[in-house]
């Protein structure tokens, strides 16, 4: 058994001491900036730019870190280390990073809050929750609107761990199929696990910034797209429009990239031919970027 498996406000601890106050901001309020980073080939993935994301956040929700980027890099990087310890060469790891704003005094008698909590642990990349998403392409299904949508008191490019809006909508779709949340209007959509692009011919549209989350990885994606000469451009994209697309493609994390072979909302059934041209070129360049073959890692291949 490992003898330090988390990192917990500049403390490495075990597993079970990885916990949150009951008059922690984050437990009482769902006060918590997150990011999820994983590895490949037991190296974290453009962890620069998901550090970038947490201290803006955190800025925005006025959450302290009381790290500096050397210091939340080397304790990443120790996790990774003692866990890959234990794992196969074709295993990787998820890397989640959470900051809230610490004990509220109300729930403690006294008049001052804080001070801000932060904490990293990693556990095994799952990587059958995602098989599917490579072996079959992934369902799409439209659950509702988005209660972060743009224009609101909460930033809609902010990560967060309040997945309450998520849960309803994973409860509300067909097993099996990523749930997606729009704006009022029925753009701007975004999935559960991931970013939506439409590929139309040779260009790559996304929903423009402000108005879904920004992820690390269409970061990589509009690299990518750079790269195989794709066009890349930011559009306003109704569900309808969506189902016209050439292709769609999800991006995330966990994943990497895949395309979709579904999207289903009211009025709306849209079969996908799959894994459509421009797909398969971004896996094999997200591949290429990684060191490892991604959708063979999803279905077991490289075990």
């Amino acid at each position: 058994m490992l003898a330090f498996v988390s990192f917990l406000n500049g403390r490495f601890v075990p597993a079970n001491e990885l916990t949150l106050s009951a008059a922690d901001a984050g437990f009482v309020s769902g006060v918590t900036v997150t990011d999820f980073c994983r590895t490949y080939r037991h190296r974290l993935f453009r962890w620069p730019e998901h550090l970038a994301r947490l201290r803006r956040d955190c800025a925005t929700c006025r959450i302290t870190i009381a790290f500096d980027d050397a210091e939340l890099t080397a304790a990443a990087e120790r996790l990774v280390l003692e866990h890959s310890a234990s794992l196969p060469e074709t295993s990787d790891l998820v890397v989640v990073t959470f900051a809230t704003p610490g004990p509220l005094g109300a729930y403690l008698g006294t008049t001052s809050n804080g001070p801000p909590t932060l904490g990293i642990h990693a556990f095994p990349l799952a990587t059958e929750r995602y098989r599917r998403f490579f072996a079959e392409g992934v369902t799409l299904a439209v659950a509702g609107v988005n209660p972060f949508a743009a224009g609101g008191i909460v930033p809609i490019d902010l990560k967060h761990r309040n997945r309450l809006a998520w849960w309803f909508a994973e409860q509300a779709v067909a097993p099996g199929a990523v749930a997606v949340l729009t704006d009022p209007d029925g753009r701007a959509a975004d999935a559960a696990l991931g970013s939506i692009v439409a590929v139309r011919g040779n260009d790559l549209m996304r929903s423009p910034k402000g108005t879904v989350l920004e992820s690390v990885s269409l970061g990589v994606l509009s690299e990518l797209a750079e790269r195989l000469g794709l066009g890349w451009f930011e559009t306003d994209q109704s569900i309808a429009e969506l189902a016209t697309a050439d292709e769609l493609l999800c991006v995330g994390s966990g994943f990497g990239v895949t395309g979709v072979r579904a999207l289903t909302a009211e009025g709306i059934e849209r079969v996908y031919d799959w894994p459509g041209l421009q797909t398969s070129r971004l896996i094999a360049a997200w591949s290429d970027i990684v060191g490892i073959a991604i959708d063979r890692q999803f279905d077991g291949a490289l075990s």
